[in-house]
């Protein structure tokens, strides 16, 4: 086998010339396009997609076959063609230029083979497998993905871009958070952590990480969030990249704006991380869709956190009562039964299938099936507490019927 020497080519204004205008040609363009390099496609014919290239100004299709003299002043060649006849002659005018030519037929026969190739921010990672491209390719995806998601540690200290980045971890799985905010975790000076945060995560943490668990600061829901916010400023302020690990998505429920007007205030940079809210995916995990095709076509999110009789209340539960759409509840359980009884008396059916997920997404999710009416003392009788999720309305029975045909396969 020949030895290869890997190198990065800086292709950008340069001229390249690609030889065939098939599936081949069509995979190789959109990379050598991101290169920034002046293409030449030379073939009688293309496929649409290719087609669909040529709004690029760096692409110009040369509507006919190869002839000789079309490598001058080239740097860099694909001959993708199924005419080996073809494919060898440009080899030839190649060779005869010292330009290096990539062969997709025979690469016993290029100067120069095609990496399994990806990026990850500013990371181009390229793998050689010997003729193996399948194996190429899996060693790349597994490097990416380890990168992505930050299990392979591998900061970025170059490119490293301070500030705080609010950061949604989802509704409780470690492996439903997003890459981005893998990646932030494993490039982070300091993590100020959620009680509802993916907790498991926390341990892959580097140990010169600065950890805060806000659930363990100075008590009180308005203290609380005056020392989260001093935390984020103070430690942004000192040219660090500063995780706000919560629970969910920030911007639901979650306080993240103003965490974000704190850092604004103080002129600190911040980026928010959306996350995949508990609103809709512990449902869907727990067997009930939010929305169904000919069963609702809508579904409302409300805190429940204050009852519908405090005077800080700013939901109007007689008008939610009156959608026939589904009710999806956070932060509701203490005071469900009052929720409950409020909607049943302006007007929602005592009958309404409803149904509470508490833990949702973890090993130890329970889920209880009820009615508006009765669901708040189903949870008390199973012994459910927050945190939950309660879903109200007729996508319920709908999840029902599908795990009940689940458990009869």
């Amino acid at each position: 086998m020949t030895d290869q020497y890997l190198s990065g080519l800086v292709l950008t204004g340069r001229r390249v010339v690609v030889v065939g205008g098939g599936g081949v040609a069509q995979r190789r363009l959109p990379r050598l396009l991101e290169s920034g390099a002046v293409i030449d496609l030379i073939s009688p014919s293309i496929t649409p997609t290719i087609e669909g290239l040529l709004a690029n100004p760096s692409l110009t299709w040369i509507e006919r076959g190869y002839t000789s003299g079309d490598l001058e002043n080239a740097w860099y060649v694909v001959v993708a063609t199924d005419d080996v006849a073809v494919n060898d002659e440009v080899s030839r005018e190649a060779e005869e230029r010292r330009i290096f030519c990539v062969r997709s037929d025979d690469r016993s026969r290029a100067t120069a083979w095609t990496p399994a190739s990806g990026q990850h921010d500013n990371v181009t990672i390229g793998v050689l497998g010997g003729g193996d491209h399948r194996r190429s390719a899996a060693v790349r995806d597994a490097i990416l993905e380890g990168l992505r998601t930050g299990e392979l540690a591998a900061r970025d200290t170059a490119g490293k871009r301070p500030g705080v980045y609010l950061v949604g971890g989802g509704p409780g799985d470690p492996d439903l958070i997003t890459v981005r905010g893998r990646r932030l975790l494993a490039e982070a000076d300091v993590v100020v952590a959620d009680r509802l945060a993916p907790q498991q995560l926390l341990d892959e943490l580097s140990p010169d990480v600065e950890l805060f668990d806000a659930a363990k600061l100075p008590r009180g829901r308005a203290a609380q969030q005056e020392e989260i916010n001093r935390i984020l400023v103070e430690r942004g302020r000192e040219g660090k990249v500063v995780v706000r690990l919560k629970g969910g998505d920030p911007y639901v429920f979650g306080r993240g704006f103003e965490e974000a007007l704190a850092c604004a205030e103080a002129g600190v940079p911040w980026t928010v991380v959306p996350g995949i809210t508990s609103s809709i995916s512990v449902p869907a995990v727990a067997g009930i869709p939010v929305t169904h095709r000919g069963v609702t076509h809508e579904f409302t999110v409300v805190s429940g956190h204050l009852p519908p009789s405090h005077p800080e209340s700013l939901v109007n539960w007689d008008a939610l009562a009156q959608l026939s759409g589904t009710l999806v509840l956070l932060m509701a359980v203490e005071n469900l039964p009052a929720i409950t009884e409020r909607l049943i008396a302006a007007g929602r059916p005592a009958a309404t299938p409803a149904a509470a997920v508490a833990d949702g997404t973890l090993p130890s999710q329970h889920r209880v099936t009820s009615t508006l009416a009765g669901i708040a003392e189903a949870m008390r009788a199973e012994g459910v507490g927050a945190p939950a999720i309660v879903v109200i309305g007729n996508v319920v029975e709908v999840g029902e019927s599908a795990r009940a045909e689940d458990t009869t396969r």
